[in-house]
C-alpha cells in the first residue's frame, strides 16, 4: 500500500511549497497563463492576507513562499488558486492556442492534485530556498541569470522591481 503524504499546517511558519502542471507538461511557456497565475496569486494573497515573499513560474511547476497569519488555511488557499487559474488557463488554451491542444491533446487536468510544504522557520533557510527558487531558470537553461526570468520575485530582490505581485521579507 503507498504511503500518504501528510502535509502539516498547524504551526504558523513560512511555506515552501511546489506544484505542478498535470503529467509535466509545459503549460505555463507563454505569458498569459502566467499572467493568470500571477493575477490570481494576488487574489489569493489579499483574500488570505498572506505575504508572499518569494516565487517562480517554470514551463511545468510553481515555486512560491508564502506566509499566512492563520494555521490551517494553506490548503484552501492553493485549492483556490489552482482552481481559479485552471480554469482560466484551460479557457485561454481553447480559445487561443487550439493548435496546441490538437497536438498534444486536450487538458483534462492542468495541475497535479497534490502540492509540496516545506516549513521554513528561520531566516537561513529562507534565503537558501530564495536562492534555489531564484536559480531555477537558470540551472534549466531557460537563462543566463535569475533577474532576466519575467515570471520570478528575483527582480524585486535584486533591482527593486515590480514582478507582479507584492514581496514581503517575513524576518
Amino acid at each position: 500500500m503507498a504511503e500518504r503524504r501528510s502535509i502539516a499546517d498547524d504551526e504558523r511558519y513560512c511555506h515552501f511549497v511546489t506544484f505542478s502542471c498535470d503529467r509535466r507538461r509545459k503549460l505555463l511557456e507563454m505569458e498569459q497563463p502566467c499572467r493568470y497565475l500571477l493575477g490570481q496569486l494576488n487574489m489569493q494573497l489579499q483574500s488570505h492576507t498572506a505575504k508572499c515573499a518569494g516565487f517562480v513560474i517554470m514551463p511545468n511547476h510553481v515555486h512560491f513562499l508564502i506566509w499566512l497569519p492563520e494555521t490551517g488555511q494553506l490548503s484552501s488557499f492553493l485549492q483556490n488558486w489552482k482552481r481559479l487559474t485552471s480554469f482560466q488557463i484551460r479557457s485561454w488554451y481553447e480559445d487561443h492556442q487550439s493548435h496546441y491542444l490538437k497536438v498534444s491533446g486536450p487538458i483534462d487536468r492542468l495541475w497535479t492534485p497534490k502540492y509540496y510544504s516545506v516549513p521554513i522557520y528561520s531566516e537561513v533557510k529562507l534565503v537558501q530556498k530564495l536562492e534555489y527558487i531564484h536559480q531555477n531558470p537558470v540551472r534549466a537553461g531557460l537563462v543566463d541569470g535569475p533577474v532576466d526570468w519575467k515570471w520570478s520575485s528575483a527582480r524585486w530582490y535584486e533591482q527593486g522591481k515590480s514582478v507582479g505581485v507584492p514581496i514581503d521579507w517575513l524576518f
